[in-house]
Protein backbone atom coordinates (compact mmCIF):
# COMPACT_ATOMS: atom_id res chain seq x y z
CA UNK A 1 0.00 0.00 0.00
CA UNK A 2 1.25 3.49 -0.85
CA UNK A 3 1.21 6.80 0.95
CA UNK A 4 -2.32 8.12 1.35
CA UNK A 5 -3.37 11.53 0.06
CA UNK A 6 -4.78 13.44 3.03
CA UNK A 7 -8.30 14.64 2.25
CA UNK A 8 -7.90 17.56 4.64
CA UNK A 9 -5.10 18.91 2.46
CA UNK A 10 -6.93 18.30 -0.81
CA UNK A 11 -5.92 21.26 -3.00
CA UNK A 12 -8.85 20.85 -5.40
CA UNK A 13 -11.49 23.52 -5.67
CA UNK A 14 -14.80 23.32 -7.50
CA UNK A 15 -16.39 26.51 -8.78
CA UNK A 16 -20.06 25.62 -9.09
CA UNK A 17 -20.79 28.99 -10.74
CA UNK A 18 -18.19 28.46 -13.47
CA UNK A 19 -19.15 27.80 -17.08
CA UNK A 20 -16.44 25.11 -17.12
CA UNK A 21 -18.09 21.76 -16.31
CA UNK A 22 -17.30 20.34 -12.86
CA UNK A 23 -15.93 17.20 -14.50
CA UNK A 24 -13.40 19.27 -16.47
CA UNK A 25 -12.42 21.40 -13.47
CA UNK A 26 -11.71 18.43 -11.21
CA UNK A 27 -10.06 16.25 -13.85
CA UNK A 28 -7.68 19.04 -14.90
CA UNK A 29 -6.74 19.79 -11.29
CA UNK A 30 -6.09 16.14 -10.43
CA UNK A 31 -4.06 15.67 -13.63
CA UNK A 32 -1.96 18.72 -12.79
CA UNK A 33 -1.36 17.45 -9.25
CA UNK A 34 -0.36 14.06 -10.61
CA UNK A 35 2.11 15.68 -13.00
CA UNK A 36 3.64 18.22 -10.67
CA UNK A 37 3.10 17.33 -7.05
CA UNK A 38 2.03 13.77 -6.23
CA UNK A 39 4.68 11.09 -6.09
CA UNK A 40 4.07 7.73 -7.74
CA UNK A 41 2.55 5.33 -5.22
CA UNK A 42 0.41 7.94 -3.46
CA UNK A 43 -3.06 6.54 -2.85
CA UNK A 44 -5.91 8.78 -3.92
CA UNK A 45 -9.08 9.06 -1.85
CA UNK A 46 -11.83 6.58 -2.65
CA UNK A 47 -14.46 7.69 -5.13
CA UNK A 48 -16.95 8.16 -2.31
CA UNK A 49 -14.50 10.16 -0.14
CA UNK A 50 -13.53 12.41 -3.04
CA UNK A 51 -17.16 13.00 -4.03
CA UNK A 52 -18.16 13.88 -0.47
CA UNK A 53 -15.18 16.19 0.05
CA UNK A 54 -15.81 18.08 -3.20
CA UNK A 55 -19.61 18.02 -2.95
CA UNK A 56 -20.00 16.34 -6.33
CA UNK A 57 -21.57 13.15 -7.67
CA UNK A 58 -19.63 9.92 -7.15
CA UNK A 59 -20.29 8.99 -10.80
CA UNK A 60 -18.34 12.10 -11.83
CA UNK A 61 -15.36 11.01 -9.73
CA UNK A 62 -15.60 7.47 -11.12
CA UNK A 63 -15.47 8.85 -14.67
CA UNK A 64 -12.51 11.12 -13.83
CA UNK A 65 -10.54 8.27 -12.23
CA UNK A 66 -11.29 5.98 -15.19
CA UNK A 67 -10.18 8.63 -17.70
CA UNK A 68 -6.97 9.32 -15.79
CA UNK A 69 -6.29 5.60 -15.57
CA UNK A 70 -6.70 5.31 -19.38
CA UNK A 71 -4.34 8.27 -19.79
CA UNK A 72 -1.74 6.50 -17.68
CA UNK A 73 -1.80 8.71 -14.59
CA UNK A 74 -3.56 6.30 -12.22
CA UNK A 75 -3.60 2.58 -11.54
CA UNK A 76 -6.40 0.74 -9.75
CA UNK A 77 -5.66 -2.22 -7.54
CA UNK A 78 -8.83 -4.24 -7.02
CA UNK A 79 -9.85 -4.15 -3.37
CA UNK A 80 -6.92 -1.90 -2.43
CA UNK A 81 -7.45 1.50 -4.06
CA UNK A 82 -6.37 3.94 -6.76
CA UNK A 83 -2.76 5.05 -6.94
CA UNK A 84 -0.68 7.67 -8.73
CA UNK A 85 1.77 6.21 -11.21
CA UNK A 86 4.79 7.71 -12.92
CA UNK A 87 3.33 8.75 -16.30
CA UNK A 88 5.51 8.21 -19.31
CA UNK A 89 6.21 11.40 -21.22
CA UNK A 90 4.01 11.56 -24.27
CA UNK A 91 5.57 12.07 -27.64
CA UNK A 92 4.63 14.89 -29.97
CA UNK A 93 4.93 12.88 -33.19
CA UNK A 94 8.57 13.54 -33.96
CA UNK A 95 9.93 11.22 -31.27
CA UNK A 96 10.59 14.01 -28.77
CA UNK A 97 8.90 14.14 -25.38
CA UNK A 98 6.09 16.68 -25.29
CA UNK A 99 6.09 19.48 -22.73
CA UNK A 100 3.69 18.31 -19.95
CA UNK A 101 1.73 21.56 -19.84
CA UNK A 102 1.03 21.55 -23.57
CA UNK A 103 -1.34 18.57 -23.43
CA UNK A 104 -3.24 20.10 -20.53
CA UNK A 105 -3.45 23.46 -22.30
CA UNK A 106 -4.58 21.83 -25.56
CA UNK A 107 -7.37 19.96 -23.77
CA UNK A 108 -8.48 23.07 -21.88
CA UNK A 109 -8.52 25.16 -25.08
CA UNK A 110 -10.52 22.47 -26.85
CA UNK A 111 -13.06 22.43 -24.04
CA UNK A 112 -13.35 26.22 -24.00
CA UNK A 113 -13.94 26.24 -27.77
CA UNK A 114 -16.60 23.54 -27.28
CA UNK A 115 -18.28 25.82 -24.74
CA UNK A 116 -18.45 28.54 -27.38
CA UNK A 117 -15.56 30.77 -26.35
CA UNK A 118 -13.82 32.67 -29.12
CA UNK A 119 -10.03 32.90 -29.31
CA UNK A 120 -10.24 36.51 -28.10
CA UNK A 121 -12.36 35.53 -25.09
CA UNK A 122 -9.94 32.76 -24.19
CA UNK A 123 -6.99 35.17 -24.37
CA UNK A 124 -8.85 37.55 -22.05
CA UNK A 125 -9.58 34.71 -19.60
CA UNK A 126 -5.90 33.76 -19.57
CA UNK A 127 -4.83 37.36 -19.01
CA UNK A 128 -7.30 37.69 -16.12
CA UNK A 129 -6.05 34.48 -14.50
CA UNK A 130 -2.41 35.46 -14.92
CA UNK A 131 -3.11 38.84 -13.34
CA UNK A 132 -4.78 37.11 -10.38
CA UNK A 133 -1.87 34.72 -9.87
CA UNK A 134 0.84 37.41 -10.01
Amino acid sequence: MGIEWDLEDLPIQVDFASEVPIYVQVKNQIRLLLRLQLEPGVQLPTVREMALRLGINANTVTRIYADLEREGYLAKRQGVGTFAVDPLPSENGNGKAAVPGKALLAETLSQLHALGYSAEQIVELVKEQLALSS
